[in-house]
């Protein structure tokens, strides 16, 4: 038996679907939806819907953008010879927030993953070597997680752009700023080691 309108539940239904949202977090975004005056609610649909639309990929980095060219790969003053190579447009954010990173980026749209039926021609790893075979880049950051699933992407990659002799780095990992020794997983404690620079 159904404790809510057929109408309702398919909305939790829906909310239900995203990623990282639980049934009881979709209830609660459901039950606020329906809360909004008209106005409101024909406003939150018509963002849905419009962002629907209107975000593509840039067709030089593959980030979100609302034009043919992101924001990034047009403005002049960044290093088009570097780019940085992230999983998703959430990795640009992240990279943006450090203010440290001057050059481009590449989205993937995913990592290899055979558990989750993700291979290579599933993400926007030919748009990468294309970009490479031009000659123009001198370096390639990998930038995905310093997991199963990101070390082999980065691996395949790196693999791939070999013969096109294009410098090809991947971030550093450790103990994160302000850890403590005890509290650091063998893992990463491991990988601190290797990572290890000269003062």
């Amino acid at each position: 038996m159904d404790f809510f309108p057929s109408a309702l539940e398919n909305l939790i239904d829906k909310f239900a679907s995203l990623p990282g949202i639980g049934r009881k977090t979709a209830q609660r975004l459901a039950f606020f939806v329906i809360s909004l005056s008209d106005n409101e609610a024909a406003e939150f649909a018509s963002a849905i819907t419009d962002a629907k639309e209107t975000v593509v990929c840039c067709t030089i980095c593959k980030n979100l953008t609302s034009g043919e060219i992101c924001a990034v790969c047009v403005d002049t003053r960044r290093n088009s010879r570097v780019v940085c190579v992230v999983p998703d447009p959430k990795g640009v954010l992240a990279i943006e927030r450090s203010h440290e990173f001057n050059g481009t980026y590449h989205v993937l749209h995913g990592v290899i993953s055979p558990i989750n039926n993700v291979g290579p021609d599933d993400i926007r790893i030919k748009e990468l070597v294309a970009r490479v075979s031009d000659g123009s880049i001198e370096e390639v950051i990998m930038a995905t997680n310093p997991d199963t699933e990101g070390d082999t992407t980065a691996r395949y990659i790196s693999r791939l752009l070999q013969p096109f002799g294009v410098k090809v780095t991947r971030l550093a990992y450790g103990i994160p700023v302000g850890g403590s020794l005890e509290f650091v997983d063998d893992a990463t404690l491991m990988r601190a080691i290797e990572g290890r620079m000269e003062m």
